[in-house]
């Protein structure tokens, strides 16, 4: 994720929010330690500790604000990437439809799974990117 800048949406001092390139959750997004050899949560600095929280609780009013996810999951796993980082994910009681797609949490109630087979136009994804750049300015 480090280094994906067309995916950035906003960068703080200790992390870096990237809109996650699959949208199966709709507002889907990676919030991306900066520090180079954070591997793990229980390893964040008081600092970084502070400002995730920080992030987490912006993400959620704006994600509230522009689409409305009945629930938000956290997600610390590092089991693909070795980095500390974390999987903000909306969850949707009924489908959204949004730019004439509808986005089904199929799994609402329940942990969620990455359907890879979810592709949306890009046209659609940067709309949904600069809405978020725009939103948590």
């Amino acid at each position: 994720m480090n280094g994906s800048s067309e995916y950035k949406i906003k960068d703080y001092k200790y992390w870096e929010v990237f809109i996650q390139e699959s949208q199966d959750y709709l507002g889907r997004c990676v919030v991306w330690c900066k520090r180079e050899n954070a591997l793990d949560l229980t390893d964040a600095t008081k600092e970084e500790r502070e400002e995730l929280f920080l992030i987490l609780r912006e993400l959620k009013k704006t994600l509230i604000k522009i689409f409305q996810p009945d629930w938000f999951n956290y997600s610390f796993l590092g089991n693909n990437i070795r980095h500390l980082h974390c999987h903000f994910i909306p969850r949707y009681a009924k489908p959204k439809i949004f730019e004439g797609i509808k986005f089904e949490d199929k799994l609402f109630g329940d942990n969620w799974k990455t359907d890879d087979n979810f592709i949306i136009p890009k046209a659609v994804f940067d709309k949904i990117k600069l809405i978020l750049f725009n939103s948590l300015k």
